[in-house]
């Protein structure tokens, strides 16, 4: 098979969740677990740091992946879903996976693949695993896909994992209240692995608490580790942080070249989950990597779709924020933008429930709502009959294209633009951008 045809077969006869939703879900690791011992278990072979959360799992991801590159360390990262190329999910070093590495992958172990019936991320974590180990991965930051007990990168045993924040999320699958979501990713803890909380909250600190407790392992919430003084958007492409180090009172300013309001609560967990590493594991992160790391995480590790400036006139952003708890810091910064309109274009995948997001959605914005061409993608009625019960401004669009095209159509040179409510919204977006003439 050459590359196209590999993933065809993988897109196919692997359903993935990306594209598919919960027909894809294989919650269990039996089957991960015996293809990994199949392959000759890679993902013993490195160090690895262990990521799950609501919201900000992936910018943490990225950022600490930036910060132990800088520190000389030979960094793979496992992150999903992905916007443009499969192989976004797979990196090292910043690098993708090369297209003839995947090929070769599947084409050894296919038979092997569909003999334990494994699903779309199964196998991609699989692969993920052994490419690092190919590729002499020192340390890998590996982000889980949904929930984390049950997920298939639970069978790693890293040297920290790290929970940045609960929310309610794919209810059917992980529990239908904060408490049960919360247990769901408090499985990834490992017995004597030390394990950090983002954000503390007084609904699930004690799930963490008692699940630490019964491993012996130690327990650090990351807003008692450091506490953020300051922030300040000093360009248009970075954001500046003041910080202090609780245990000495040391003082850092930390510059990152992402933007986002929800960036404040994510640099704090990094900023806690670096030191920690520094202080209590084999690994050596200097004051300069973990500054120079977070100044170029999104250009070193190819992150994007968080607060994305694409155009400066109108100013237009793109952001893959999707869930009630993540659109609450999205629909914050969108009512704050100073331009007197906004026009957003707005899609959402079939399964968010919109009682809980659209209410969110600011007033005072011209909507544009519209379908991604997925299976996973809401129909624009659904989301119109809402818009309507709540009152909102708003047309539809049926397409990304047509949509991002009307909005040009609508904008003045000083208004804003946003774009987003869903992954496949935004990874619509990045392949008709140089199109229509967006950066």
């Amino acid at each position: 098979m050459n590359y196209s045809q590999t993933l065809e077969f993988l897109f196919t006869s692997m359903p993935s969740f990306q594209r598919v939703g919960g027909d894809a879900y294989k919650p269990g690791l039996e089957r991960i677990a015996a293809f990994c011992q199949h392959i000759g278990n890679p993902q013993r072979n490195y160090y690895a740091i262990h990521v799950a959360g609501t919201n900000g799992k992936g910018s943490v991801s990225h950022m600490l992946a930036s910060i132990l590159r800088e520190a000389g360390y030979r960094t793979g990262l496992f992150t999903s879903p992905h916007l443009a190329d499969f192989r976004e999910r797979i990196r090292v070093d910043g690098e993708m996976i090369p297209k003839q590495k995947v090929v070769n992958f599947v084409d050894k172990h296919q038979a092997k693949m569909q003999e334990l019936d494994l699903s779309f991320f199964e196998m991609t974590a699989a692969m993920a695993f052994d490419y690092f180990d190919q590729s002499d991965v020192e340390v890998a930051v590996i982000e889980t896909g949904l929930g984390g007990r049950l997920d298939a990168t639970n069978i790693i045993t890293p040297i920290l994992s790290i929970v940045t924040n609960i929310g309610l999320e794919h209810t059917e699958f992980l529990g239908d209240s904060i408490e049960k979501i919360a247990s769901e990713k408090a499985g990834i803890i490992k017995k004597s692995v030390p394990v950090i909380i983002g954000q503390r909250d007084d609904s699930y600190n004690h799930i963490f608490e008692r699940r630490a407790e019964e491993l012996n392992s130690r327990l650090l919430f990351a807003e008692q580790e450091w506490t953020l003084q300051g922030v300040e958007h000093f360009d248009n492409d970075n954001q500046h942080f003041s910080l202090v180090r609780e245990r000495d009172g040391r003082g850092y300013e930390l510059d990152i070249d992402l933007l986002g309001d929800y960036q404040r609560h994510n640099i704090v967990t990094v900023c806690a989950a670096a030191d920690f590493l520094a202080e209590h594991t084999p690994l050596t992160i200097s004051r300069r990597a973990h500054r120079q790391g977070l100044a170029t995480a999104a250009a070193s590790t190819g992150l994007v779709g968080r607060w994305q400036v694409l155009a400066r006139e109108p100013y237009t952003v793109c952001d893959t924020g999707h869930n009630a708890h993540g659109m609450r810091y999205v629909a914050a910064q969108l009512d704050a933008l100073e331009q007197e309109r906004v026009i957003a274009v707005m899609g959402f995948a079939r399964e968010k429930d919109l009682d809980k997001i659209m209410p969110l959605l600011p007033k005072r914005v011209h909507y544009i709502f519209t379908r991604a061409s997925i299976e996973r993608a809401r129909p624009v009625e659904d989301i119109a009959a809402v818009a309507t019960s709540l009152g909102l401004d708003f047309e539809c669009q049926p397409t990304v294209k047509e949509a991002v095209a009307r909005a040009r159509s609508l904008a003045e040179p000083t208004d804003a633009i946003f774009i987003g409510g869903s992954n496949f919204v935004v990874a619509e977006l990045t392949e008709i951008a140089t199109k229509i003439g967006l950066d």
